[in-house]
């Protein structure tokens, strides 16, 4: 089964997008607004597509979601030790959407707003997994978290694969300081650790990650992995 079928399958985004109560649909909202139903999903502009989901419409509900969820399945799986977990965090994150629409205040792209709700519900299932055991992380030298190295010469697939492996700590803080900027102070608040927990933790991943890509393109040197 597919990320995109399992997240549509799920009961409660479901309901939300076939007919079950949501307080996307009955929340206080201006009157509704002509639903261009007719026209191509691609052509709506996000006003449209905002209106007509606070108006009741199933059918835009749709279009937001099929607009946004493969972006957001990237997200995701970044934060996600499976696609498996990643299926989980993205149908939680769009039921939070869609019960939460009314309060979008349309200060920022509804992809910026969206985004920051799914590494939200990210962090909650991190919460919620915070007492599994860790993966090992193996032996790797402390030597390397100063040294820069680049990733544009990796597959996103290649990619995805060395950071899912990550300890869930380390993971958590790589995505939200190397990809989404926040600083550490407020991920050291985001995860209940320090900011000197996060730094170190940043840090440590670097090195891990280095090395896997070290590793990786030893292999490909020897013919086991091909572009």
């Amino acid at each position: 089964m597919s990320a995109l079928s399992f997240a549509m399958g799920g009961g409660g985004l479901r309901n939300l997008l076939a007919g079950g109560n949501s307080s996307a649909s009955v929340a206080a909202s201006p009157p509704p607004a002509p639903v261009r139903s007719l026209v191509p999903p691609s052509q709506l502009t996000e006003a449209e597509i905002i209106d007509g989901c606070l108006a009741g419409s199933r059918l835009m509900q749709k279009h937001l979601y099929d607009r946004f969820a493969a972006r957001m399945m990237a997200v995701c799986l970044r934060y996600a030790q499976t696609t498996f977990e990643a299926e989980d965090v993205l149908q939680e994150g769009f039921v939070t959407v869609f019960t939460n629409l009314s309060k979008f205040r349309r200060e920022c792209p509804l992809e910026f707003w969206i985004r920051r709700i799914m590494i939200n519900a990210a962090l909650r299932q991190h919460r919620r997994n915070s007492g599994l055991v860790a993966m090992s992380e193996g032996e790797y030298p402390e030597d390397l978290a100063g040294e820069e190295f680049t990733l544009s010469n990796y597959a996103f697939e290649e990619l995805l694969t060395l950071v899912q492996e990550l300890a869930p700590r380390y993971r958590m803080v790589f995505n939200l300081f190397a990809i989404e900027g926040y600083g550490h102070k407020e991920i050291g608040e985001l995860l209940g650790i320090s900011e000197g927990t996060s730094k170190s933790q940043y840090s440590r991943a670097r090195v891990i990650l280095k090395t896997k890509l070290e590793r990786l393109d030893a292999h490909r040197s020897n013919g086991i992995f091909r572009k």
